[in-house]
């Protein structure tokens, strides 16, 4: 849960266009805009290093900005990477406060061994939900364990954190179950009936 948000110290971005964003990365800042609750838009420069470290393991990081002697509270909404090497281009932060509840993307983790001979497929890869900004989970485990093939595990079937609510329709398929036999090609069986003939 993040119920503990990281602090990232940031700064007003004072120039703009394309040649002022890379100058800002180039000295190691990423560029940042922090928008929400009726407010305007506000552009940022924070230290791309602790960004990085900050949002690795978790897109909905909830982040406290420290701007000189104010701090805001916000919601990682948006991160374009460097499609090559390791580094965070640019990042859209939601205001947010700690009593509010929030909609969100969590991605889907599976837990557990199904019943032998088969395996799991992944149908929804993440679970729209409501939550206080303040207790967004990071994942949501999908448990599998001696689930026979055929069968699936649905929205409705989910444990959920208290105070978390899934939005994404009940009926909907996280994780079928299948047997293992059932993604391998029947294809190479008549050639081998042809050639035994």
């Amino acid at each position: 849960m993040a119920n503990n948000a990281v602090t990232l110290k940031a700064q007003d971005r004072t120039t703009f266009g394309k040649g002022s964003a890379r100058r800002a990365r180039r000295a190691g800042q990423v560029p940042a805009v922090v928008y929400g609750h009726g407010t305007d838009p506000r552009h940022l420069l924070l230290d791309e290093h602790a960004a990085r470290l900050a949002l690795r393991s978790n897109e909905n990081a909830l982040i406290e900005l420290q701007i000189g002697s104010e701090s805001v509270l916000a919601l990682t909404k948006d991160v374009q990477r460097h499609p090559i090497r390791p580094g965070v281009q640019h990042i859209d932060f939601l205001l947010v406060n700690r009593h509010e509840r929030v909609d969100v993307e969590v991605p889907v983790t599976v837990i557990g061994d199904a019943a032998p001979g088969t395996m799991h497929i992944i149908e929804l890869a993440s679970v729209l939900i409501s939550a206080p900004a303040v207790s967004i989970p990071e994942a949501i485990e999908v448990d599998v364990t001696g689930i026979e093939a055929g069968n699936a595990v649905r929205v409705a079937d989910l444990v959920l954190p208290e105070n978390v609510e899934a939005m994404t329709d009940a009926g909907t398929d996280i994780v079928n179950i299948t047997t293992s036999s059932d993604t391998s090609s029947d294809e190479p069986e008549p050639e081998a009936d042809a050639e035994a003939e």
